[in-house]
């Protein structure tokens, strides 16, 4: 701390309050709520895209068609085909029920990737601060737990598949008890799996097995 010089030329130290901090005069901190960590949902651009042209490619063609009407002109014979069709044609017949079947299918793919979030690829990571998502992809994932298998001693090769439910290890084990190397591989991939800090950790699927004989 400086120490002001008075008029006199003579320095004067300034007394100082000293309070010692008690635990009431802290202010309590507490950790912000963790945000739930739902699944992305996927943009879907592609669908989207072609949705959006077939609709208005429809819109452009009856738009045509009542203007050529009310201009006294022929309507359009994609039209009166398909209403001539639609008047000749029975419920059952084979075309309709094929047409109404396609409709209803190409129906339900558009609610499906409506009320979908999709991206099962991505991984949705725990949420420290409500702001901020994060995602890991699961070969990324797998990447990482089958590095982790290859440090257990007597592991030769790995095979990992993570979904989002669950991480399939295959190990296959050319030395020491076949038990043993299990019982390590559930707890270093166990800690690996809590290490990837995933909102909802996948259950381990571990198997153990020899390689198999030559010839």
């Amino acid at each position: 701390m400086s120490e002001p010089r008075s008029s006199e030329g003579t320095t004067q130290r300034l007394p100082v309050l000293e309070k010692a901090l008690d635990s009431e005069d802290v202010p309590e901190t507490r950790a912000a709520p963790a945000a739930s960590s739902g699944r992305f949902w996927s943009t879907r651009r592609v669908p989207a895209a072609v949705v959006a042209f077939l609709l208005m490619g429809l819109a452009g063609a009856f738009l045509y068609d009542i203007a050529a009407v009310r201009a006294h002109r022929p309507a359009l014979y994609a039209r009166r085909e398909l209403a001539r069709q639609l008047a000749e044609r029975p419920l059952d017949d084979i075309w309709v029920l094929v047409g109404a079947g396609v409709a209803a299918a190409l129906g339900l793919w558009l609610l499906a990737l409506a009320l979908t979030p999709g991206l099962r690829d991505l991984l949705p990571m725990h949420r420290s601060h409500p702001d901020v998502r994060a995602g890991l992809h699961r070969g990324a994932a797998a990447l990482v737990l089958r590095d982790r298998a290859l440090e257990v001693a007597g592991v030769q090769s790995v095979r990992v598949r993570t979904g989002r439910r669950r991480a399939d290890v295959r190990a296959v084990s050319h030395f020491r008890d076949v038990d043993d190397v299990r019982a390590d591989l559930d707890a270093v991939l166990g800690d690996a799996v809590r290490g990837l800090g995933l909102a909802r950790p996948p259950a381990l699927s571990v198997r153990v097995r020899r390689p198999g004989r030559k010839g």
